[in-house]
């Protein structure tokens, strides 16, 4: 199997929104309330502009996205049933690469896979909190280069 990263590209945006929504809902085990215009609109008014955007193709479809910063990690999603494949590890690889030695991040507490995932690629649980947002308690993790 192939794996390709790249850029963010407009025109994958109607492929990016149904993969976020099903990857968080399969990690977090809830089901998001808001309408996909809705998350779309979010995504093009807070993700985009602040974050560089990689994508993942595997094959010819769309397998998931990194949104981050040098110094913060602020979206990272595989699309279901991809998870394991090396996909995720690829783009925080990446971020890690363009980062200034350090990176964090939050996940929920609940989503003990995406928990396990990031203490595996180095990163360390600096502080347990609560998203008001969602109601759910999170994880801040820190990854510091050797």
């Amino acid at each position: 199997m192939s794996l390709r990263l790249g850029g963010y590209q407009p025109d994958c945006l109607e492929a990016l929104i149904p993969l976020w929504r099903a990857s968080f809902e399969a990690g977090v085990g809830i089901v998001d309330p808001h309408p996909l215009a809705e998350q779309r609109a979010y995504f093009l008014a807070e993700v985009l502009p602040g974050n560089e955007l990689c994508l993942a193709w595997w094959e010819d479809r769309l397998a998931g996205f990194i949104a981050a910063t040098p110094r913060r990690v602020a979206q990272l999603y595989v699309a279901v049933g991809l998870q394991g494949r090396g996909i995720g590890r690829a783009l925080l690889d990446g971020a890690k690469a363009r980062s200034g030695g350090s990176l964090d991040l939050y996940t929920f507490a609940r989503n003990r896979g995406a928990c396990a995932f990031y203490e595996r690629q180095g990163f360390v649980a600096v502080e347990r909190g609560f998203e008001p947002h969602w109601q759910l308690e999170d994880v801040r993790y820190e990854w510091r280069a050797a």
